[in-house]
């Protein structure tokens, strides 16, 4: 029988576990508090050297002079390597009713792990995105935060979801279910067997095994690796074939569907981006 080694994401360098051993981690750590038991602020650990983006987040840190519902933490991971990972792990940060996901120098692997937390996950406006963020709708299943005025916007999503506490629960669970049921490993895969094929069809030739190759099975890529990441690819090993065939892809949004989802997604950002404006306004107001 054919095995197939996939780390399936992980981060074997930074000690991320394979996705679902570390969602059933996730799961557990969102039982340890309920929302209203977990700290009323926004939650961010990460590093923000590599990108302006974060520390300009960095900037709306609780200090003397302010508080903009946010609680940042800088990640060493040079040091939290050296002493075990013991403050990095994701399955103990779900204790705020906040959390924060900002882009770095690219995409960030942190998000799917943000929006599993039962959280409200704060989304700072990103140029990127993950195979899966499309299907995130703004105010359903995340927060939308502005790029360009991070910590007004913060200030006022907390503010609201304390408030408005019964649909800010719910804005936290949707996101952890979606990612529960729309994430699963076996989507994944089904996911990249048809991205595949669909690259397939793009090629103007018909590749060929070269008469020198030599072929490898799966178990070499883990022979060759050591300690954690050759543990996780382990944890991740699938055995053989799926059972079933892979799910079938829809057919392409017509564009008129597109463009009422597109709308829609608009629609909601505005909303907010005027909700935060007459907030800002009563607030000037009374000061």
């Amino acid at each position: 029988m054919t095995c197939r080694l996939l780390c399936s994401l992980c981060r074997a360098e930074i000690n991320i576990r394979p996705w679902e051993v570390l969602f059933e981690e996730l799961k557990e750590g969102n039982k340890r508090k309920t929302w209203l038991e977990r700290e009323p602020y926004a939650y961010w650990k990460g590093n923000p050297d590599i990108a302006e983006t974060r520390q300009d987040l960095i900037k709306c840190n609780v200090s003397e002079e302010h508080d903009w519902n946010a609680r940042l933490y800088a990640q060493d991971w040079d040091r939290e390597s050296k002493e075990g990972y013991n403050k990095s792990d994701l399955a103990s940060q779900c204790i705020h009713r906040y959390k924060i996901y900002i882009e770095g120098s690219a995409w960030s692997v942190s998000e799917k792990y943000i929006l599993a937390c039962d959280s409200v996950t704060l989304i700072v406006k990103p140029r990127y995105y993950d195979f899966f963020t499309r299907r995130l709708m703004p105010v359903e299943h995340y927060w939308p935060i502005k790029d360009d005025d991070k910590c007004r916007s913060i200030k006022f999503s907390v503010d609201w979801g304390n408030t408005h506490r019964r649909k800010a629960q719910a804005i936290g669970k949707a996101s952890s279910n979606l990612i529960q049921e729309e994430l699963k490993m076996e989507y994944v895969y089904d996911y990249m067997f048809h991205l595949l094929n669909e690259y397939a069809k793009l090629l103007q030739f018909k590749p060929t095994v070269p008469k020198k190759a030599v072929e490898l099975c799966s178990e070499a890529m883990a022979c060759q690796a050591e300690g954690t990441e050759k543990k996780f690819m382990l944890q991740s090993l699938v055995k053989g074939p799926a059972v079933s065939e892979p799910c079938a892809m829809p057919p392409p949004y017509d564009p008129s569907s597109l463009f009422a989802v597109l709308r829609r997604k608009e629609n909601s950002i505005k909303q907010v981006e005027t909700w935060e404006r007459n907030y800002w306004e009563s607030q000037s107001k009374k000061s």
